[in-house]
């Protein structure tokens, strides 16, 4: 008896021992999470300005001949002799090449014989008309007396009066269609003398002494020489169309060309196509640029620093508080602490500004850094207000 009481004794402490383990080993209950601190998304602010846009853009212009011909021959025939050469100066008048044609020698032979032989058929009728009126004018003045002149001869003297002054209207009409025949002739015989439409610069010959030439007949044959004014030119710009709004006639533009570093020159907008190429959209512009050193040369391409200006002062934001989504270009403005999209337009760059275009003021807030993922309706606090420059 004492020895089961021992043993009972033992396994109720044992079991004792054991569930005090099993308390000592399990696990703590957590303490209650910690409110984690919250309170509006700080964000840099900076603000909308207004200034003037003037900023230059850099296009590219080709120069032009202010005048170019290509000269060809009016007549057929054979070249006699060329005085002037790629290169050569020419004046306005100046015979530059000479031609020969022998068949215009015997047509003009031919049209003053016609013309001789249709003044003295004219004489011969004048006479004739002279003779017709006097006999009409003795038998008119006969006739006076009766029964001296029959009527019947005084009638048929004065039809042939009348028809001998036919004839000399008739030999007048001949002279004047032989005369004018004759000049013509001798109109292209002054053909066979080339001479220059206007001072300019000889920049192509494609013909020399003994070559058969004559009228260009449009199948693409090659001019005798080709004469360019070069003392103006014409720079030809291409404008976009979204820069066409404030051209003006008058206003200089500057422009440099690759050979002569480090110089410029200005032209003088003079010509404004006023339709939009709908190819390239763009606009052809010229302007009148002198050239009485003959430094540029046509054909000659340069940049232009074409000026944007605007008739009014233009909205600015940083480029980077432009944010894009697949549908829509917007800036993040700031109202009482509260975001709100703005939708605009984006126009010229000038620096680190960008000109917008849309419901947006002078002086608004707006993100210094536009996302999509700012949206409308939170609650930011600025950190810093940092004007834009």
């Amino acid at each position: 008896m004492p020895l089961r009481a021992s043993t009972a004794a033992l396994c109720v402490g044992v079991l004792s021992l054991a569930i005090g383990a099993c308390r000592s080993e399990a696990p703590k209950p957590a303490a209650p999470p910690t409110a984690a601190a919250t309170g509006p998304a700080v964000i840099d602010i900076v603000k909308v300005v207004q200034q003037p846009l003037d900023v230059q853009l850099s296009l590219p212009g080709e120069l032009n001949a202010y005048q170019t011909v290509a000269v060809y021959s009016r007549v057929s025939g054979f070249v006699k002799t060329v005085r002037v050469d790629r290169g050569s100066r020419v004046r306005t008048g100046e015979v530059i090449a000479t031609l020969e044609a022998p068949e215009l020698l015997s047509q003009q032979a031919e049209a003053q014989s016609k013309l001789q032989a249709a003044e003295a058929q004219l004489v011969t009728a004048r006479a004739k008309a002279d003779s017709d009126k006097g006999t009409y004018d003795k038998l008119k003045a006969a006739s006076a007396t009766p029964g001296v002149v029959a009527g019947n001869d005084v009638t048929i003297a004065e039809k042939t009066a009348e028809a001998s002054q036919s004839q000399i209207n008739a030999g007048q009409q001949n002279v004047e269609a032989a005369r004018q025949a004759l000049k013509a002739v001798s109109d292209i015989q002054d053909y066979l003398q080339i001479r220059a439409p206007f001072d300019g610069v000889v920049t192509e010959r494609n013909v020399h002494p003994g070559a058969l030439v004559g009228p260009s007949s449009g199948g693409g044959a090659l001019p005798m020489l080709r004469i360019v004014e070069n003392r103006r030119l014409r720079l030809v710009v291409s404008v976009p169309e979204a820069y066409t709004a404030e051209m003006k006639m008058g206003t200089q533009i500057p422009f440099v060309v690759a050979a002569y570093p480090g110089q410029s020159w200005s032209g003088t907008v003079a010509r404004i196509a006023q339709a939009v190429d709908v190819s390239t959209r763009t606009m052809a512009v010229e302007l009148d640029v002198p050239n009485t050193d003959g430094k540029l040369a046509p054909g000659t391409f340069c940049q232009v620093r074409w000026p944007l200006r605007r008739s009014a002062p233009s909205l600015f934001v940083p480029s980077g508080s432009i944010a894009a989504t697949t549908d829509r270009t917007f800036v993040i403005r700031v109202r009482d602490g509260k975001t709100e999209w703005v939708d605009v337009k984006t126009g010229i760059t000038s620096g680190a500004l960008v000109e917008v275009f849309g419901s947006l003021s002078a002086g608004d807030e707006i993100a210094g850094r536009g996302t999509d993922e700012l949206r409308p309706g939170t609650s930011v606090r600025p950190r810093d207000t940092k004007p834009v420059t």
